[in-house]
C-alpha cells in the first residue's frame, strides 16, 4: 500500500509525543511522521522531506497552535543552532520522554513488558553544564569565526557570540580566539573547496578545579606565530594546557596527535573525590556535576562488599573503576586506546590506588587474556560507545558469566538489544535500571543496568 504523502507536501498535524532521537510523532490516518521541530500538543504546519513505506519525516515549518509546554527559549541563536533541540520544551517534560524512551526502548527492542525502571535521575544545572565543547572555524566578510553546525546541516556554520552550554570562561576564551584569528589574518578551512587553514578549536575546563585546556586544529603549516597565539591565552589564569594539532585530511575530526605549546599536557578534574588528569583527547563525560551522580550509580547498582573482583571495560582514563577501587579487592580496566590508558595508570597512581590495574586492548579480543590475570570476576562494568557491546565483546561477556554485570549506556536502543541477548542467550535478567539526565536540551540520556545472572 502505497504511502499516503509525497515528498515536498504541506501539512497540518497534531504532535503527540517525542520519538527516540528528538523528532515529534504525528499520526495521518494512522500513518506516522516523524517531525523535526515539533513538540508534544503542538498543531504545526509542515513540509515532507522523506517518504518510506511505513513512515515519512517532515519539518515544521510554522507553530499554528502551540503545545502548553511550550516555553521561550533564552538563547539568541535558537533553533538555527544544531547544539541544542528542545530550549523550548519545558524541562521537565524534556526528562520525562527521556525516561518514557527508556522504557519503550527495553519493552519493544528488549522484550521486557514490565522493565524495572527506577524514576529518571534530572539534571542539577539544565544550562552552563558541558565541561568540553568542540567549535568549527568558518569565514563571514569580517574574517574566521567560531561556532557550531546550523542545525541539519554538515555544511554551514553558525557564528556564536553566547553558548549557554558552556560557562561566561568558556565564551571568553572562544571569542578571544576568534578575536585573534582576525586579527591575524587567517583564514577558516572550507570543507567543501578544502581550502583554508583554521579547522577547530576544542575547549576543555575542569570544573571543580578550575582549570582550562585549549587545542587548536588547523590545517598542514605553521602560518600563526605559536608564542603570540599562547599569549593571547595566557591573559586567562585558568588556561593552564595550550595544544595544536594539524589534520591534513577531509575529515573533521579533533582527535589527533596534538603538540603542547605552553603549560601541562594535562589539566586535572575532580569526581567524586578523586583527581583525575585529563588530556586534549581523553574520553571524560562532558557533564561534570551528573558523571558523579552516574558514578554513584553504578557504585550502588555494583553492591561492593570488599572482596570482589572488578572487570572496567571501555574504561577510558579509569573515572569508573578508580571510583569503585575502594570499594573492590581488585579492579581491572581494559580501554583500546593506549593514550587512555596510560592516563588511566596515571591517574590511579595519583589518587594513591593500589588495587587497580589497567591495559590496552580490544575488549572482544582481551577478555580471555584479563581472564587468565584476574581470575574470574565478579561484577563486569562496562561503558560502550553508542553501538553498544560490539558482537564478540556480547558474547564473551556472556559466556564468562559474571554473576553481575552493570551496564552504563549512552543508547537506551542498544542497550535493550544487548539486555535481550544476555537475557535469551545467557541467562541473565535485568534487575533494575535508571536514566540519568547528562544532557539537558537534547535528546541523549544515559542508563545505568543491574544484570544479574
Amino acid at each position: 500500500m502505497a504511502a499516503p504523502v509525497e515528498r515536498d507536501q504541506e501539512l497540518e498535524l497534531q504532535i503527540d509525543s517525542l520519538a527516540f532521537g528528538g523528532n515529534g510523532v504525528a499520526r495521518l490516518n494512522g500513518f506516522v511522521v516523524f517531525v523535526r521541530r515539533g513538540l508534544p500538543g503542538d498543531r504545526v504546519r509542515a513540509r515532507v522531506t522523506k517518504v518510506k513505506r511505513n513512515h515519512a519525516e517532515a519539518l515544521a515549518t510554522e507553530v499554528l497552535v502551540p503545545g502548553p509546554h511550550r516555553v521561550e527559549a533564552p538563547c539568541k541563536h535558537y533553533p538555527a543552532c544544531g547544539g541544542c533541540r528542545f530550549q523550548d520544551l519545558a524541562y521537565e517534560v524534556q526528562a520525562q520522554a527521556k525516561q518514557d524512551q527508556v522504557a519503550d526502548s527495553l519493552r519493544r527492542l528488549g522484550g521486557i513488558a514490565d522493565a524495572p525502571l527506577e524514576p529518571i535521575v534530572p539534571a542539577k544545572s539544565v544550562f552552563h553544564y558541558r565541561n568540553k565543547l568542540e567549535y568549527s572555524f568558518t569565514q563571514y566578510p569580517e574574517g574566521p569565526t567560531l561556532g557550531f553546525h546550523k542545525a541539519g546541516r554538515w555544511d554551514e556554520v553558525l557564528e556564536i557570540e553566547q553558548c549557554w552550554l558552556t560557562t561566561d570562561l568558556g565564551n571568553a576564551v572562544r571569542n578571544a580566539v576568534r578575536d585573534w584569528a582576525r586579527e591575524e589574518g587567517l583564514e577558516a578551512y572550507d570543507q567543501e573547496t578544502q581550502q583554508g587553514y583554521l579547522r577547530h578549536l576544542v575547549y576543555r575546563e575542569g570544573r571543580n578545579t578550575g582549570q582550562v585546556l585549549a587545542l587548536l586544529v588547523t590545517a598542514p603549516g605553521e602560518r600563526f606565530e605559536t608564542g603570540y597565539f599562547v599569549e593571547v591565552l595566557r591573559k586567562f589564569p585558568e588556561v593552564r594546557s595550550i595544544h595544536w594539532a594539524i589534520n591534513d585530511t577531509p575529515a573533521e575530526v579533533t582527535n589527533l596527535p596534538t603538540r603542547l605549546l605552553w603549560g601541562e599536557d594535562a589539566i586535572e578534574e575532580e569526581l567524586s573525590g578523586l583527581r583525575f588528569r585529563v588530556s586534549a583527547n581523553a574520553f571524560l563525560q562532558t557533564n561534570t556535576e551528573m558523571a558523579e551522580v552516574l558514578y554513584g550509580l553504578a557504585r550502588e547498582y555494583a553492591g561492593l562488599s570488599g572482596d570482589e573482583t572488578v572487570w572496567d571495560l571501555y574504561c577510558g582514563i579509569g573515572t569508573i573503576g578508580l571510583s569503585l577501587a575502594a570499594d573492590a579487592l581488585t579492579v581491572w580496566g581494559i580501554e583500546v586506546s593506549e593514550e587512555a590508558v596510560a592516563r588511566a595508570i596515571e591517574n590511579a597512581e595519583l589518587n594513591g590506588i593500589t588495587n587497580a590495574a589497567f591495559y590496552a586492548g580490544n575488549v572482544g579480543q582481551s577478555v580471555d587474556e584479563l581472564r587468565e590475570r584476574s581470575g574470574d570476576p565478579d561484577v563486569v562494568v562496562v561503558d560502550p560507545p553508542r553501538a553498544g557491546l560490539a558482537g564478540k565483546a556480547l558474547r564473551r561477556l556472556g559466556q564468562i558469566g559474571a554473576p553481575r554485570i552493570v551496564y552504563v549506556s549512552c543508547n537506551p536502543t542498544t542497550l535493550a538489544s544487548d539486555v535481550k541477548t544476555l537475557r535469551t542467550e545467557f541467562g541473565y535478567e535485568l534487575r533494575r535500571a535508571r536514566p540519568v539526565d547528562m544532557f539537558p536540551h537534547t535528546p541523549h540520556v544515559e542508563t545505568v543496568a543491574l544484570l544479574e545472572r
